[in-house]
């Protein structure tokens, strides 16, 4: 079944490479689009700390850890994702979803990846260049387990990101309107972009269960220098298990309400 569809990925990322080769011209303006994106992002956080030694007790070093952390998720998002989603409620609202839904292979996987913006991949290369230049900034050594804690949170955190982008986009299935439940999303995922640990009180009971975006970039940073880890890895494992569930619950809940162009 797993090599099925990393036989499916193939053909999809040798379509994608090809289709780049033919629209050059949005292939660099993506890029310009995302290093620009990357910039203001870590200029923003600079001119912070030239008012202030610490934000949400992360020294300087450890925010610039963490913004590589969530660029390098955008980038990722971005590269596998984000095209194939905006298109939904497209395909929803024409009654085209048809031709998706008669594969011989899980729809939401189909309607998710069958695109790769192989601009967005270059942008993540300079994301992860980001990360790479943190890391060698910070102060501290940090052990090899870390590191692997980390990734595994990371992967983590991009599912349970791409499980909430899909419940952002599944009301169209009912209201039929246009992009109001992703422009919502684009808006929240500004949360991601900050450190949990600036939030305070309820709004940081949402962050970290509702509207998960703390845990996405966040705890896989906890876990490169926090002393505890296991709430984090805790943490991370049941918000995703939970939104994993409760995505593919919705999804098929929101399929039998689908009415197609033939209907």
């Amino acid at each position: 079944m797993i090599l099925r569809y990393l036989k499916l990925y193939r053909q999809f990322l040798l379509f994608s490479i090809s289709k780049t080769a033919e629209f050059r011209m949005d292939f660099f303006a993506r890029i310009i689009m995302d290093v620009i994106y990357y910039g203001t992002n870590i200029y923003f956080f600079k001119v912070i700390f030239l008012h202030s030694s610490a934000l949400a007790g992360w020294t300087e070093s450890q925010v610039m850890v963490f913004v590589g952390i969530f660029l390098m998720m955008d980038g990722l998002n971005m590269t596998i994702f984000a095209n194939n989603l905006w298109w939904i409620s497209n395909l929803v609202n024409k009654g085209e979803l048809d031709y998706y839904l008669l594969r011989p292979v899980s729809s939401l996987f189909f309607l998710s990846t069958r695109e790769v913006a192989i601009n967005s991949f270059i942008n993540l290369l300079f994301a992860g260049g980001i990360f790479a230049w943190a890391i060698a900034s910070y102060p501290h050594s940090i052990s090899w387990d870390r590191y692997l804690l980390m990734s595994f949170l990371f992967v983590l955190g991009f599912l349970l990101y791409f499980f909430l982008r899909i419940i952002f986009i599944l009301p169209v299935f009912w209201t039929h309107g246009g992009k109001g439940g992703e422009l919502v999303f684009w808006t929240l995922n500004r949360l991601l972009e900050r450190p949990d640990r600036i939030f305070r009180s309820w709004m940081r009971v949402v962050v970290i269960t509702i509207l998960p975006f703390g845990v996405m970039s966040s705890y896989p940073a906890h876990v490169l220098w926090e002393a505890d880890v296991w709430p984090f890895v805790t943490g991370s494992v049941v918000v995703t298990l939970v939104f994993g569930f409760l995505t593919v619950a919705l999804w098929k809940f929101a399929l039998r309400s689908y009415s197609s162009a033939s209907s």
